[in-house]
């Protein structure tokens, strides 16, 4: 199986400034990639180099093996076979649902464009509705028709730029699990551009987070949350904390006590940060180690809570909604580390 898309070290100047480093991922034929990154990071410009609206200034973008991006060669845009979402839905007012979904396929016959529509509105789940037009619609059912509209030609690759930004929490997530399924049916490869974690997780196979124009890493959304290779993709991915700690003699010493893990089995000693995930800590009043309630949240099946250990510092862990605990009692814990990530603390810099 060859590689659909494949990044080779591109970099990206715009007016003069780098706005991606030298970056490297690569998708095979059916796989969702995502793209998370705080804003201003690079993400939507990576893409648009991609779609060929943009430019490199080194390395190349090649799909299906061809090179259609280096500082050599641009391909035309209409010549990438490539689909593009955005988050603005850009339909097109003064056309029905079926015309805009015509839009990329009047290529084919007439009776072609008519059975891809009602395929496509079938799948999106808005049979009947080829005759409306999309001030008629929800935003929902306008972001859906614009997924039918970019998938009707069946690209080869689909860009998708925060598709689901301007929509409620609840419908991103239903969305985003029904435009995963959509092109799994479809067997498009897919790469989304997003701030949206559970966004990404609902969709990704392989995910990465850029900072400064840098893919810190690229990998499975499960190896990103518990696997983290740098302090800042720990940092932004899911909700924990760092805290301070010395490795000696293989054991983890820290505001918790001192720790034994198996991944701690080949660290030399050194000073570190460690990531503790709210799941990491359970809540157990007949524990030794004691803290204090000093934030709580609540997120309907549970409370987030923010507890004071005896250094001060703060660490995250969840609670049954049933049973709330009060801002300021003191309650016992135990640590629970499946993984221990630990970085070295004088290594945190960007990676060259």
């Amino acid at each position: 199986m060859s590689t659909l898309l494949n990044i080779d070290t591109v970099s990206i100047q715009l007016s003069g400034d780098l706005i991606v480093d030298r970056l490297n991922l690569s998708l095979e034929p059916g796989d969702i990639g995502c793209l998370l990154g705080p804003s201003g990071c690079g993400k939507t410009t990576l893409l648009r180099a991609i779609a060929g609206f943009t430019p490199v200034s080194g390395g190349k973008v090649e799909l299906h093996g061809k090179t259609v991006s280096s500082d050599k060669v641009q391909w035309p845009t209409e010549q990438r076979h490539v689909g593009m979402m955005f988050q603005d839905f850009s339909l097109f007012p003064h056309l029905t649902v079926a015309d805009n979904i015509r839009f990329g396929i009047n290529q084919l016959s007439k009776t072609q464009q008519d059975e891809r529509i009602k395929e496509l509105l079938i799948r999106i789940g808005l049979n009947g509705y080829q005759n409306r037009y999309p001030h008629e619609l929800s935003g929902g059912q306008q972001q859906r028709i614009a997924l039918a509209r970019a998938l009707a030609p069946k690209p080869k690759l689909m860009l998708l730029d925060e598709p689901f930004s301007s929509l409620d929490a609840e419908l991103r997530e239903v969305l985003a699990h029904d435009v995963r399924r959509l092109l799994k049916e479809e067997g498009i490869t897919a790469l989304l551009v997003t701030h949206d974690q559970q966004e990404a997780f609902a969709m990704a196979d392989k995910a990465g987070v850029m900072y400064s124009g840098q893919l810190l890493q690229w990998e499975t959304p499960y190896a990103l949350y518990h696997q983290p290779t740098h302090q800042l993709v720990a940092d932004f991915i899911g909700r924990g904390v760092l805290l301070n700690g010395e490795i000696k003699d293989q054991e983890l010493h820290c505001a918790f006590g001192t720790i034994k893990h198996s991944q701690l089995s080949n660290k030399p000693d050194m000073s570190v940060n460690f990531l503790v995930r709210p799941d990491d800590v359970l809540i157990n009043n007949k524990s030794e180690m004691k803290a204090i309630v000093v934030g709580c949240g609540f997120r309907g099946s549970h409370y987030l809570y923010t507890l004071e250990l005896s250094d001060t510092s703060h660490v995250l862990a969840v609670g049954p909604s049933h049973q709330p605990l009060q801002t300021g009692e003191q309650i016992g814990f135990d640590i629970d580390f499946d993984h221990l990530v630990v970085f070295d603390s004088s290594l945190c810099e960007l990676p060259d």
